[in-house]
């Protein structure tokens, strides 16, 4: 079938709105209608050239839809089933997976950097040229095909542009707060970066029953964003950050800190903030080869821990429906998540207004 897509060609341009062939499902995959796609600093840095990924690509990772067809051997989900697209698939008999750690699965590592399905061939193509899937769902696009492991089904209720976040933004944030640190009540958290990831750090930081949560932003409309979601407290970061934490922890820094932006002077301005025997928690990306000092003697000596947060520490399959029902429920907030929608054909100017930090999430929707 033809379909619409994103495609980035070369690393430092914009993105071009194609017309691409798409395959049919093979056995065990899964044709999905994309109802709507959040946009997420993952994609720029394939954009920017910060991560490494095979082009042409098709950019793209946190999506829900509708299923529209499936291979002959697919038996997780039906025709018809509304699911969220997880871009850290799980073959559920890996050595990660049988330790309870899906979100590290090794069976789907490496074709989803590859930019492929598991047979290791894409399903899109320009021409006789083939496109590449980015984090093997490629989202920026009318209609997806997927191994059947990345699609999580969904309850009906809700609606799928709300949906769509769970894929990627409310599991990282929420997750690191619940599943990696596991902040415990009562305790204090400041988390640095109120993007996407940063803004649900904050709200799973406040469901865990963190006492004082310090939200720390460059941007005053963030912090403003970051109240709404659970932070007690905010902070510019052109002000004097670790005195005025020391100030909100008698003293001591925070129990927990979060990186939520990916950049080294930021992860060492975290384990300062923490108190000795307290955690840091990097739940940014950052650009691949980069490189953090986080000096050994205090680490030794104060007892600090230093954690990394992949997906956030989820098991997709029976986190994003107890998130939805959580949102349900009304103890979770999406929809002051998504600050604007855009069409496909707008998406730059949806990276554009990202990167300036106009909006929590901006969200492609058809």
């Amino acid at each position: 079938m033809h379909i619409q897509a994103a495609v980035l060609s070369t690393p430092n341009t914009k993105l071009t709105i194609e017309s691409l062939t798409l395959d049919d499902p093979q056995q065990t995959e899964v044709l999905v209608r994309v109802v709507a796609s959040g946009v997420c600093h993952s994609d720029y840095h394939v954009m920017s050239g910060a991560t490494s990924h095979p082009l042409p690509a098709v950019l793209g990772h946190e999506g829900a839809g509708i299923v529209e067809a499936v291979g002959a051997a697919v038996t997780r989900v039906r025709v018809g089933d509304h699911v969220v697209l997880n871009w850290a698939p799980d073959c559920g008999e890996c050595f990660y997976c049988q330790r309870g750690r899906p979100n590290l699965c090794e069976t789907f590592t490496k074709p989803i950097w590859a930019g492929t399905m598991l047979d290791g061939t894409p399903r899109l193509h320009l021409g006789n040229q083939p496109v590449y899937h980015y984090c093997g769902l490629a989202t920026f696009a009318s209609y997806v095909v997927v191994p059947q492991q990345s699609c999580v089904s969904i309850r009906r209720d809700v609606p799928l542009k709300v949906a769509a976040l769970v894929g990627c933004a409310v599991s990282t944030g929420v997750g690191a707060a619940l599943y990696t640190a596991q902040v415990h009540p009562g305790e204090s958290v400041v988390v640095f970066g109120c993007g996407g990831v940063g803004l649900n750090i904050l709200q799973g930081a406040a469901l865990c029953g963190a006492q004082t949560i310090i939200a720390v932003d460059t941007n005053d409309s963030k912090l403003q964003m970051a109240r709404q979601f659970g932070a007690t407290h905010t902070l510019l970061s052109d002000h004097d950050i670790l005195q005025a934490i020391r100030d909100l922890t008698d003293q001591r820094g925070a129990d927990h800190a979060f990186e939520a932006i990916g950049l080294s002077a930021v992860q060492e301005l975290g384990l300062s903030a923490i108190r000795p025997g307290g955690t840091l928690t990097l739940a940014g990306l950052s650009p691949m080869g980069s490189a953090t000092n986080l000096p050994g003697a205090i680490i030794t000596r104060q007892e600090k821990v230093i954690k990394g947060s992949y997906y956030g520490t989820v098991s997709a399959r029976r986190d994003f429906p107890m998130l939805l029902d959580m949102y349900m429920a009304g103890k979770l907030k999406l929809n002051e998540l998504i600050s604007q929608e855009y069409r496909l054909d707008q998406i730059n100017d949806a990276f554009d207004a990202m990167l300036t930090g106009q909006v929590a999430r901006g969200i492609i929707v058809s």
